[in-house]
């Protein structure tokens, strides 16, 4: 048996004989890229089905005629989901291994849905789109630790491209898929089952097994707090911004009269956004000060949601600014994380980001909180006005950091990654690394910033 990045291809294989020394090398590499484009095809439709039920499960409430409060709680459970599953799906990893735990939570994912179609009550769908959170992120957990397991120093940083651009991209395209017609009030429900369980059929057909999982002990929040103070705070605001945007953009889209092909659009455009400037934004940090470039970022995501504000609704001026804002609130979050990385010691950063998950979950928790709980004492204009103060509150932190700390010298900055939203520490493992000194840290001494 012949081990190819934790992926065996057992002999004979037809024609290995023939290939020689210079097949058998040919024939892993093959191995390992069609178990990547698996994982990718099976991540694709799982997030297009993802996408999809945020924003079916917040219209039907509104269509129901549930509080925007209650929307809200509804919509944040998902988050909370993520935060519990992922530890769930870490403990199930170490037990049975990824492609059962992949299917199995496809299959409960699968499930959930078709329930949220048969009982339309808020407390079920409380505790649904909790569950659909919690296999959501174990199936992250599970593509994400097995990239690791693929990915080498020359293919690190392509394979952390391709997966951001699945992520956000088939968030995005489950948008798209609202202008089908649903009549019946089940079709859409139906369509993200039979995404999600046609997810399985790519993973479990690879052939492959997947690598072990290394679960790394967390950095105490303290201690984060103390090494990199802008870090954690960014973190948190920015999880609030994306869980709002997130949880109560289809909400907002439904208060202010929005058909399905125009709300589409709609919550579409910040995924566009998203693609459209990480790069951008990410070379931007790599050149300046990065501090300074999450602050303008900050102060970008601040402004656009009043720029939305001041438009018609139903204006195209309004999709720009949607483009807009998802192209500053996103990469936000890759920033954070590029902050935090550069203060850290190599060794350190694995741990350090399981706990910037949980933060960033914390802050995606509250946000849609904050949202409808706004929305729906003072009505849906305050849906932008709540994602403008939480990027304001970012900004007047980071610039209180500006003023009071030293920047770190720009020669020191570890590498800029883009990173979905909701992505997990394990796709920290993916950024490729600049080279180091020999301790494998940049020289100068590790302070609070």
């Amino acid at each position: 048996m012949i081990e190819s990045s934790g992926f065996p291809i057992t002999e004979p294989t037809p024609g290995l004989n023939e290939l020689g020394d210079i097949g058998q090398p040919l024939l892993k590499r093959t191995s390992v890229a069609a178990a990547t484009w698996a994982l990718f095809v099976g991540l694709a439709l799982v997030m297009v089905g993802n996408g999809l039920n945020g924003s079916v499960v917040g219209l039907r409430s509104d269509a129901a005629g549930f509080d925007a409060t209650v929307i809200s709680v509804i919509m944040a459970a998902y988050f909370a989901g993520f935060l519990a599953g992922t530890v769930c799906a870490e403990s199930a990893l170490k037990s049975v291994g990824h492609i059962r735990v992949f299917a199995a939570l496809a299959s409960i994912a699968s499930s959930v849905v078709l329930v949220q179609a048969l009982s339309v009550n808020a407390p079920t769908w409380m505790f649904t789109r909790f569950l659909f959170g919690a296999c959501m992120a174990g199936i992250y957990v599970v593509v994400e630790s097995w990239l690791n397991g693929l990915a080498t120093n020359t293919t690190r940083g392509r394979i952390l491209s391709v997966y951001m651009i699945v992520s956000m991209g088939g968030v995005g395209a489950g948008q798209l898929l609202l202008n089908v017609n649903d009549s019946s009030g089940f079709t859409l429900f139906i369509i993200i089952s039979v995404l999600v369980s046609i997810s399985l059929v790519p993973v479990t057909l690879s052939a492959s097994s997947a690598p072990p999982l290394v679960t790394p002990e967390s950095m105490g929040l303290r201690i984060l707090i103390q090494r990199v103070p802008t870090g954690v705070v960014s973190s948190f605001f920015g999880g609030a911004g994306a869980g709002a945007l997130l949880g109560m953009g289809a909400v907002y889209g439904s208060s202010v009269g929005m058909q399905a092909g125009r709300l589409s659009l709609f919550l579409l455009a910040p995924m566009v956004g998203a693609l459209l400037f990480q790069w951008p934004i990410g070379w931007l940090s790599d050149k300046l000060p990065r501090r300074a470039v999450l602050f303008g970022v900050s102060v970008a995501a601040a402004l656009t949601p009043l720029v939305a504000l001041a438009v018609p609704a139903l204006s195209p001026f309004a999709l720009v600014a949607m483009v807009l804002l998802g192209g500053s609130l996103f990469p936000f979050y890759s920033l954070t994380i590029a902050h935090t990385n550069d203060w850290l010691e190599a060794k350190e950063i694995l741990s350090a980001s399981g706990t910037l998950v949980r933060i960033n979950g914390t802050g995606a928790v509250t946000g849609p909180l904050l949202a409808g709980s706004l929305m729906s004492a003072f009505g849906p204009r305050l849906f932008f006005w709540s994602l403008s103060a939480i990027f304001c509150a970012a900004a007047v932190f980071i610039l209180g950091r500006i003023v009071s700390k030293d920047p770190l010298p720009r020669e020191r900055q570890r590498r800029y990654a883009p990173m979905p939203v909701r992505a997990l520490s394990g796709a920290t493992n993916l950024i490729p690394r600049r080279r180091r000194n020999d301790a494998g840290i940049p020289s100068g001494k590790m302070v609070n910033k």
